[in-house]
């Protein structure tokens, strides 16, 4: 909601399951959705007497949700992971190992774009760019 709380005032807590809003009242699980979020909703007794309740929600049930994916997890463990000194070492060599091959890719074979989307159709675009570049006269 623009002009509203920002979204990270809202905090996850992990032990108790539940978000926390800036007015430091739980909203508790209440569903997944089909698309993999966790729902977690507030009391609407508790809301609808919040000063700040005009920056939450407009909802006329007093109802503020907050969605959360459920590899929301594992996206902050990769998250804090890049921030070790053996995984930023490892960081710094991809600029010489991985983004060469593409580079290559690109420049010698033509690889700057493909009109097929999709892993397997771009694989078998691939596939049939191979013997291109693994002969000798390239």
């Amino acid at each position: 909601m623009k002009g509203g709380h920002e979204w990270w005032a809202y905090v996850y807590d992990e032990f108790y399951d539940c978000v926390i809003c800036p007015e430091y009242l739980v909203l508790r699980y209440a569903t997944t959705n089909r698309e993999g979020y966790r729902e977690y909703k507030s009391d609407p007794r508790v809301c609808a007497n919040c000063p700040t309740r005009h920056l939450c929600t407009h909802a006329r049930d007093c109802v503020k949700t907050v969605q959360r994916h459920i590899w929301k997890n594992y996206e902050d463990m990769a998250d804090d992971a890049r921030y070790t000194p053996e995984y930023q070492a490892l960081y710094a060599k991809r600029k010489e190992t991985i983004e060469r091959v593409f580079a290559d890719a690109k420049e010698k074979h033509a690889m700057r774009y493909t009109q097929y989307r999709g892993l397997a159709q771009v694989a078998n675009w691939v596939k049939l760019k191979e013997p291109l570049i693994n002969s000798p006269s390239l």
